[in-house]
């Protein structure tokens, strides 16, 4: 009773499934900063006792504290203790429900880890070359880490089929740039992830859509569409498909596989997500190993900082090609961050922190489905999942009330490789921090969604 006396009106107890503590503080701070119970100049109580009315350590309020003047909030006065800002600043981001990024893990802490890897890279390393120029494509011991993160998809593989990227981005824009010239026509799904469309538009490409069911392109349409254009060049993405979630199945891949030999297709397979959907079919690249590139990034899997995707060459190919167009894109991968991604995969951190992103996603993904409209489509581990809209509401109507109401998502728009975008939008699980956040914004939305007499 007492404690409740004490404590501030903006203070609130902290929800032990709501993800990171000292994150939850600064969304306590936030909240009081928006709605008017902090304002400019007051301040906060000293961390210690902070600490004791929340049942916190001191580290952990602390840490919160630092994160809160990263973002803004707080303003430290040695001597005097820490300050709501008076800085006037522009208005910060909506709530990103648009950017796909892995939710930090819960009682997996990324700082930590990246702490103890970098150190024990350091003994191990020289820091110079850590630092230095690296020929592309990797080293062996990186490559082997790539072969070793494929293997619960591919089996063993050799590292030699493996180059290293920084990212997927680089790598889908090399591969166009070498297989294709411009004027040529790439076959995409009629939704694709806007770094395909970019990378493809960039080298000049044609894009012609494959028409597809809910079990992903259809056999048919992709031999029509191969013949009709001339078309040498499939770009596709099995598996969680960005952003309607659809993962082709077994039987529909191996048509695909098929047909891609019969036509002679090169099949540029860009799968971020395997890894963490965990009930994947085999990836085309297996089914069709001569003539596929598969490309694996970790930024979906673990964190986008790495920089660091997997390129798998189609069997019997040399990578001196490819290595060339990727260095006229980027010359090479972050030495730093490979090194510490290869080291994460030896020791099996990669492993755990893929499960804690898996266990947090699927968490997010209850939420949103205790939340949204029943037409949602999600898989229980992806990082996003694809809201059909009711007949009622025109996406883009649908995108600039939810922006009024400080919520970003992504309208069909971005992903339409043809003339046509349904009335739908893609939303994002894991770039809002807190999951009593994410269900803030999750409501607000469905708030909105609802709003039959939405006006124009």
């Amino acid at each position: 009773m007492a404690r409740a006396a004490t404590m501030p009106p903006w203070v609130d107890e902290l929800d032990p499934a709501a993800g990171p503590r000292y994150l939850q503080i600064v969304g306590l701070i936030e909240r009081a900063v928006s709605d008017g119970r902090l304002r400019p100049g007051d301040r906060l109580p000293p961390q210690r006792k902070l600490a004791e009315l929340l049942d916190v350590d001191l580290t952990t309020v602390t840490r919160a504290f630092g994160e809160a003047r990263e973002r803004g909030l707080l303003d430290a006065v040695t001597g005097r203790g820490s300050f709501i800002s008076t800085r006037q600043e522009e208005p910060g981001p909506p709530l990103d429900l648009s950017m796909t990024i892995p939710p930090a893990p819960k009682g997996l802490r990324l700082g930590e880890l990246m702490e103890r890897g970098i150190a024990e890279l350091l003994r191990r390393s020289d820091a110079d070359q850590l630092m230095n120029y690296h020929a592309g494509g990797g080293s062996l011991a990186e490559r082997a880490a790539g072969a070793a993160w494929l293997a619960p998809l591919l089996g063993p593989l050799s590292p030699q089929r493996i180059l290293l990227a920084p990212g997927a981005q680089s790598a889908l824009t090399a591969l166009f740039q070498m297989l294709a010239a411009p004027g040529d026509t790439v076959l995409m799904e009629p939704l694709a992830y806007p770094g395909q469309i970019d990378a493809a538009r960039r080298r000049g490409l044609a894009i012609t859509p494959v028409a597809e069911d809910g079990d992903g392109p259809l056999p048919q349409a992709l031999e029509e569409a191969a013949r009709r254009t001339g078309a040498r060049l499939f770009c596709l993405t099995p598996t969680l498909h960005n952003p309607t979630c659809r993962t082709i199945p077994i039987g529909r891949r191996q048509e695909i596989a098929a047909l891609a030999r019969k036509l002679d297709l090169t099949l540029i397979e860009d799968d971020p997500y395997s890894r963490l959907a965990g009930d994947a079919p085999p990836p085309l690249a297996a089914l069709a190993p001569e003539r596929s590139w598969h490309v694996a990034t970790l930024s979906k899997a673990l964190t986008p900082g790495l920089r660091t995707a997997f390129v798998l060459l189609p069997e019997g190919m040399a990578g001196d090609e490819f290595a060339a167009a990727l260095r006229a894109v980027a010359l090479m991968p972050a030495p730093l961050m490979t090194a510490l991604a290869t080291h994460w995969i030896r020791i099996g951190a990669a492993g755990e922190l893929l499960d804690g992103v898996r266990r947090e996603a699927a968490e997010r993904q209850a939420l949103a489905r205790s939340i949204l409209p029943a037409s949602m489509q999600a898989h229980p581990h992806a990082l996003h999942l694809w809201q059909p809209l009711p007949p009622y509401w025109d996406r883009h109507r649908l995108i600039e009330s939810a922006r009024r109401a400080g919520l970003g998502v992504m309208a069909s728009d971005a992903f339409a490789t043809g003339n046509h975008a349904p009335d739908a939008i893609r939303v994002a699980l894991g770039a809002v921090p807190e999951r009593a956040r994410l269900a803030e914004a999750l409501r607000l939305l469905a708030g909105i969604i609802a709003e039959e007499g939405a006006p124009a």
